[in-house]
């Protein structure tokens, strides 16, 4: 299924089977990009949603493992922006998930 994007920033949107390297790649940029967003704007927290599951199709334990490891090493370079990152879950397999990995 694809979509003419309508004012997002691609030109394109679509599901198109298991995530590829790039879809990984995007899915870290999008967590680094909108940490830098809340530290520039002087933030002291932010919360993230299980970003690209559900409907949008990537496995919830790829996405959360992803999701883990770019805000990890945002934080890790970027040690004095006093951001606290909450991981927001709805569904109590995302809350194992992301149990198991920050644990």
């Amino acid at each position: 299924m694809r979509s003419d994007g309508g004012r997002q920033a691609s030109r394109r949107v679509g599901a198109q089977g298991a995530p590829t390297a790039r879809h990984r790649r995007e899915l870290a940029r999008c967590y680094a990009a909108c940490l830098d967003a809340a530290a520039a704007e002087g933030l002291t927290s932010v919360a993230f949603c299980c970003i690209s599951t559900g409907v949008f199709g990537f496995p919830q334990a790829e996405a959360a493992q992803i999701a883990v490891e770019a805000v990890r090493a945002w934080l890790d370079a970027n040690p004095d922006a006093g951001l606290r990152v909450v991981f927001d879950v709805f569904l109590d397999e995302d809350l194992a998930i992301y149990r198991r990995l920050l644990g």
